[in-house]
Parts: structure tokens; sequence; C-alpha cells
């Protein structure tokens, strides 16, 4: 199976400060993670004046106010982007971050980003997906909220300026998502329906869902990550800590290794335990030489060292070769 991209989720749980975000880089190092992201915006360019937060963004919080206020306090500026991109090269992590608008994407392209991620909510936004199409590099598509016809509509735009390789996310955009509305099923759809790689952006508690949906073909795993899941800010409560991201890339590679190919056949390990798990034809009890094997005289027992009982009724019928003791491996 091809290595699953893990990509470790940092969103802006730096809540605005660098030096956090640099704690963040060096955590998804230590723990495993590909690729460390972040998110870019010019406060101005993402949301209105008059955009409200939403529902789980006030909850988490703890009180109401705009979304310009609230991001006002989360966003890093584009100098401390730098910074962070050289600090990621540094120690050694791929920096990613998602633009949010015309200006954060031309500003990722000159700091050098050859992977584009394009969030859920940008998935209806004509001019964006085509400045996307023009900057070249693989692209990571993430379909929350979207019906088929959105998606499709934008992976055409994508590949508007050239064949591009596009990874499908599947996600739900809740925080944290209703394990009944996960829905892993429609990665296989994805897949079928676009013919491409496809992945899950995973906003569920816990990790055994990004699990599963790495054991049903998804390539690449991105997941939401917080120092402190008691930090204040609007996505802490629906991320990982640093122990449960080591967890979850540990199993996602264990899960690599456990899927193998689609050869079925006996493993090395395994062969070496055939003869102590499988049977033999032996003796039921004392048999004298010439006494013709029956079922009163002969049963199957491990060790399967000896005749197969596979060829049970080709041994039945004929004439015992010599006296066997019980137990005994037959022989004919």
């Amino acid at each position: 199976m091809k290595k699953v991209l893990i990509v470790a989720e940092a969103g802006v749980n730096h809540n605005g400060s660098l030096e956090t975000a640099k704690k963040m880089a060096l955590t998804a190092k230590e723990c495993g993670a590909d690729i460390v992201k972040f998110q870019t915006a010019k406060l101005s360019s993402i949301v209105s004046k008059y955009a409200g937060m939403a529902e789980y963004q006030t909850e988490n919080i703890g009180r109401k106010m705009s979304q310009r206020e609230m991001l006002k306090k989360l966003l890093l500026s584009f100098e401390d982007f730098r910074s962070l991109a050289s600090y990621c090269t540094e120690i050694g992590i791929k920096f990613l971050s998602t633009p949010f608008d015309l200006e954060s994407i031309a500003f990722l392209k000159e700091l050098g980003c050859d992977i584009w991620k394009v969030p859920s909510g940008e998935i209806t936004n004509l001019p964006y997906l085509e400045k996307i199409a023009e900057m070249g590099g693989d692209i990571i598509l993430s379909t929350g909220m979207s019906t088929m016809d959105e998606i499709k509509h934008a992976f055409r735009i994508l590949q508007s300026k050239g064949e591009r390789r596009i990874t499908l996310l599947h996600c739900t955009t809740e925080y944290p998502a209703p394990y009944e509305e996960v829905n892993l099923k429609a990665l296989s759809v994805l897949a079928e329906e676009f013919k491409c790689a496809v992945g899950y952006s995973d906003h569920t508690k816990g990790i055994e869902v990004s699990i599963a949906a790495a054991a049903l073909g998804a390539t690449v795993i991105e997941k939401h990550f917080t120092l402190d899941r008691n930090m204040k800010g609007p996505d802490h409560k629906a991320s990982l800590e640093p122990d449960e991201l080591k967890e979850l890339v540990v199993s996602i590679r264990n899960i690599e290794m456990a899927l193998g190919n689609s050869e079925k056949k006996p493993t090395l390990s395994e062969m070496k335990n055939r003869v102590t798990a499988r049977k033999s034809i032996v003796a039921k009890r004392d048999i004298l030489k010439g006494e013709i094997l029956s079922e009163e005289n002969i049963t199957t027992k491990r060790p399967g060292n000896g005749i197969s009982p596979m060829n049970w009724h080709t041994v039945v019928g004929t004439a015992a070769k010599r006296d066997f003791r019980e137990d005994e491996l037959i022989e004919v």
C-alpha cells in the first residue's frame, strides 16, 4: 500500500502566536506527521463585517462576536508565515497552508508552495478556484457540505488549465462531526466517480474514524490537533492533543502494513505454524497389520506432519501396512 499522507492540521489553533505555531510544527514533526498545515488569510478579504460566527464557534469560544472580530485574534501575518515556513524546513517537516483569499494564494505561491489545499468552504468560489487552477502543483480538495454536482463543477474548474493531480477529501463540516453523519462509504463513491485518489478530513472526536478511513483506502488523512484542548478558540475542542496525534500516526502506519497486497497465500510466519496447527490421519486405537482402515480405527489429530485429512477417502478402505499404536501417524 502506498504510504498514507498524514496532515496535522494546526489551522488557527496557534491563537495568533507565531511562537505557538512553531511549537505546533515541532510537535507535529515529533508525532510523526508528514505535513503540518496552517490557514492563511487576509482579514479584510475573508469575511464581511456582517458575518456572524458558526454555532460551534460561539459554543467553543463561549461568547458571541463577529467572525471578523474572532479571526482578528487568530490570524498570522504574511511575515509570520515566512518565518514559519522557514522553520518547518529547518526542522524537517513539510509546511502547508490553506489560502482563504486571492491575495493569500499569490503569497503562498511566492513562498514556494507546491501543494494547494482547497477548503470545503471555497468549493463554490469560482474566482478562487480559477486562481488555484493557474498555480500548478497538486491539489487537495475538501468536499464538506458539497453535493456531487458541486464537486464535479469544482473539479472541472481546477483541471481547466491543464491536468492536475487532485485528491478529494471526504469531510463532514461540523466540529465535532457526529459519527452518524460521517458516511465513510462515500470514499469509494468519490474514487469511482472521479478516478482519483481520495482521503479524509476528520472532524470527529478521537482517532478511530481516521484509522477506519485509512483501512478503506484513504491516501490522505487530515486531522486537527492542538497543544492543549482547554485553550480558548473555535477549533481546540474538536482537535487531538499531541499524545493522541502520535497514537493516530502509529495506528495508521500499522494499518498500512496490515493491508498488505491482494495476494492470498501463507505468510512466512504462518508456514512455521502449519505443522502444529493442522492435523494428520492417525490411529484411533492400536491397529494390527492387514486390518482394514476405517472410521472405527483411524481419526484426525495434530500435528500436521503426516497424511493430510484431505486424503481421508483415499486412506479409508486400505489395509494397514504394519502395526500402528494409538495416535501414531498412519502410513500407506
